[in-house]
Parts: structure tokens; C-alpha cells; sequence
């Protein structure tokens, strides 16, 4: 077989343009979603961006915004990152950093007054923190423009003031931005699981009255959809309680969770470190400056690593029993919902076996029926087969008139239907007492 000639493609030929499903387009443009963002000011800004957008601009990895996907069912989650928090507890998909927070399905109704509870805590924290951080402001350009240890040790104790809270006019303590919106996360999901616990106890107990007053199909329905929402909301509850407990377990999950702290680390400190040992006095008394400046590097980079993780380390230490605090809280009040359900599983459990109970008995009661009816159809039996003996063609003296008379004939058939009553009442008896003895 010989293969096509260079003539037979023409590349002026009009060829069909290929057409491809409608569905393409949108896998195409399936990563691009509407993010909803409020910035610690309390301002919101709807933007369309892709998920490696996302990816830059919190630093988040591509397995934890999958976390967030609408389209996969991902359990309750709270994860700390590097410079980002991922929320994923209900209805609430979020990314929270330290100035600002991403909201996924702004769009949905339920997810609405989450949105404006969140925007008012914002701007109660933005109100109350601004004069605290013009002050930090303010001392820590003292401490950059002053040359004494007096400027410098004004500037350290602003930024540690920084690091480890914010505080208000009157002295009372602010948590940090992140934690703001990780409050207003938690109390959302906790609420709105409350809700439909106390929602669902107020429809389980009338439904669970009517069914052991009176065993219908409406009724047995009825409880079996309550059930079956009772498990799904357990469940959910129960989602949540976990990974508000793996977090209070592990203390370095908590730690990266201070977002603010870790964009407050002194860096201004290594500078004036850096000067101090590269000061015009020291130079002068060395002979070699290029020694003179690897011995200050190597003294910055060694006293760096060792403060920062020093400080670092007792921020977080003092810091983790401020978040593990706010965590505690928000455990308590799940771990009471699901007591709550909990007790209310019990008393569905308690009401099915009543219910069986009353059924065990009906089925009882209709044995029994069963076996008197067995019983009263053997001794009928025994009856008909007395009739049948008189419908016989055979000759007897009690068919005869002259001899024995209709008289006869009536006490023959008392006689015979008082000795099946007696054999009909004595069985029941015996079967009676027989179950007593058992």
C-alpha cells in the first residue's frame, strides 16, 4: 500500500474548525474561583484567582487548597502553615493570614451572616489596635534614629511588646488578627452546629412520643428520617471535636499558628547588631578588615539563629496557652453538643427497644391467639367426627323411634359438646401451666 502523495494536503483547503463539548471550556477555567477578601481594616474585595495565585500569595502548597474544594468532600479542618491558615468546619472555607482573610463560597447564603459577624470583629480590632501600633511605630523608629543603648533598648521593648500582645487603651489584651478570624471561624461552625442539634432534640422527643403511643408506618417514618439526621449531625459534630482536639495535642501545630508573631520578629535587632560589630571604633583597631568582617558575620549569624530561636521559642511557649485557651473554649462547647446528642442517640436507642419490646409482645399475644385457635379447631374435629358417625348409613338403636326415641338423640349431642368444651379448656389449661412451671 502506498502512502498519500504531498498533493493530496492542501493547506489552502477550508477544513472544518474541530469543535469541541462545552464542558472543556469549564474544566479550562475550572481552577479560577471568586475569593472574597477582607483585609484587617475591615474592607472587602471580591477577586477571581487561580490556584496558583492562591498558592503565591499565601504560600500554601497545592494539597491544602485542595482541602478547600467544593467539589471533594474533605473532613473539618484547621491546619497552621507557614504564613497561612487553612478553615475548612462546615459551611466555612477560608484562608486566613496575618493582614488579611480569603473567603471561598461568599456566594452562599448561609455562609452570609458568618460574613458580616467576621467584617464587625475585624473593625472592632482594627479600631482598637491602630493607636497601639502608631505607638509601636513610633518607638521602634526611636530605636532606629538613636545611636545610644537607651534608643536601642526602647526599640527592643517595642517590638517584644509586639511579639507577645496587643493592647488595648485601657489595658485590656487584643488577639492578634489571625486569631480574630479564627474565633469568628470556630463560633460560626460551633453555632450553627448547635442550632440544628437543639433543632433536631425539639422535633425527636414529639416524634418519639407519638411513635410509643401509637405504632404506625407515618410514625416509623417519621423517626427513622430523625435517625438518620441524628447520625449525619453526630458525625459532623464529631469531625469537628477531632481536629479541635489534634490541635490542643500537638503545641508546635499551635505555634505556627501565630502568624502576626512570626511577621513581628525583631530583624531591625540583627542590623544594630551588625553595626555594633562593624562600628568605625572597631575598625580602626583592626588591622585586617576583611577578618574583622567575617569574624562580625559569622558572630551576627551565630547570635541571630541563637536569639531568634530563643525568643521565638518563649513567645510561642507563652503564646500557645493564649491559642490552646481560645481552642479550650470552643472544644467545651462541641464536646457539649455532642453529650447532647449523644444523650439524645440514647433516648432514640431507648425508644427503639420499647418499641421492640411491644412488638415482641403483640407477636406474643398473636402465638397465643394462634395456639387456642389450633386447639379449639381439634376439638371441633373431634365433634364433627361424632356428627359424621351419625350421618352413616348404618343401623343403630338410636335411630330408631320406637326404641330409643329423640330424647336420646338430644342428650347425645349435649353429652358430645360438653366433652369438647372440657378437652377444648383443659388443653388451654395445661398450656398455661406448663408456661408457668417453664
Amino acid at each position: 500500500m502506498r502512502g498519500p502523495r504531498p498533493e493530496d494536503f492542501d493547506s489552502s483547503a477550508s477544513h472544518p474548525t474541530p469543535t469541541f463539548p462545552a464542558g472543556g471550556s469549564r474544566k479550562k477555567g475550572m481552577g479560577v474561583r471568586t475569593w472574597l477578601v477582607l483585609c484587617s481594616s475591615g474592607k472587602e474585595q471580591a477577586t477571581e484567582a487561580g490556584k496558583h495565585t492562591i498558592m503565591r500569595r499565601t504560600g500554601l502548597p497545592a494539597r491544602d487548597l485542595r482541602i478547600l474544594d467544593p467539589l471533594l468532600s474533605y473532613p473539618s479542618t484547621v491546619l497552621g502553615r507557614e504564613r497561612a491558615i487553612v478553615i475548612n468546619l462546615e459551611h466555612i472555607k477560608a484562608i486566613i493570614t496575618a493582614q488579611e482573610v480569603l473567603i471561598l463560597n461568599s456566594k452562599d447564603p448561609s455562609v452570609v451572616p458568618f460574613i458580616e459577624e467576621l467584617q464587625r470583629r475585624i473593625r472592632c480590632h482594627h479600631h482598637a489596635t491602630k493607636p497601639q501600633e502608631g505607638e509601636n511605630t513610633e518607638g521602634a523608629a526611636q530605636g532606629e534614629a538613636g545611636t545610644s543603648q537607651l534608643s536601642r533598648d526602647q526599640g527592643e521593648e517595642a517590638k517584644k511588646d509586639k511579639m507577645q500582645s496587643l493592647g488595648n487603651q485601657d489595658g485590656s489584651k487584643v488577639l492578634p488578627f489571625e486569631f480574630v478570624a479564627l474565633e469568628a471561624c470556630l463560633e460560626a461552625a460551633s453555632t450553627s452546629l448547635e442550632s440544628e442539634a437543639v433543632r433536631l432534640e425539639l422535633e425527636a422527643h414529639p416524634a418519639m412520643d407519638k411513635l410509643t403511643i401509637k405504632i404506625s408506618t407515618l410514625n416509623l417514618e417519621r423517626v427513622r428520617q430523625i435517625k438518620s439526621r441524628l447520625v449525619a449531625i453526630t458525625g459532623r459534630v464529631q469531625k469537628v471535636r477531632d481536629a479541635l482536639e489534634h490541635l490542643l495535642d500537638d503545641d508546635e501545630d499551635m505555634a505556627e499558628m501565630y502568624l502576626t508573631d512570626k511577621l513581628a520578629l525583631p530583624e531591625g535587632d540583627e542590623d544594630d547588631r551588625f553595626r555594633a560589630e562593624v562600628s568605625p571604633e572597631s575598625c580602626h583597631r583592626g588591622s585586617d578588615a576583611h577578618n574583622l568582617l567575617m569574624r562580625a558575620h559569622s558572630a551576627l549569624s551565630r547570635n541571630s539563629r541563637g536569639t531568634s530561636s530563643s525568643q521565638s521559642g518563649m513567645t510561642n511557649k507563652l503564646n500557645v496557652q493564649e491559642l490552646e485557651m481560645l481552642l479550650e473554649a470552643y472544644f467545651v462547647q462541641i464536646d457539649g453538643t455532642l453529650n447532647k446528642l449523644s444523650t439524645l442517640r440514647e433516648y432514640v436507642d431507648d425508644t427503639e427497644d420499647y418499641i421492640n419490646i411491644m412488638l415482641d409482645g403483640k407477636q406474643n399475644n398473636l402465638l397465643q391467639m394462634g395456639v387456642q385457635l389450633t386447639t379449639a379447631t381439634l376439638v371441633m374435629s373431634l365433634f364433627i367426627a361424632v356428627a359424621g358417625v351419625f350421618g352413616m348409613n348404618i343401623t343403630i338403636e338410636l335411630f330408631n323411634d320406637n326404641v330409643a326415641g329423640p330424647g336420646r338423640f338430644m342428650w347425645t349431642v349435649i353429652g358430645g359438646t360438653a366433652g369438647s368444651l372440657f378437652l377444648y379448656f383443659g388443653a388451654i389449661g395445661w398450656y398455661k401451666q406448663k408456661r408457668l412451671l417453664e
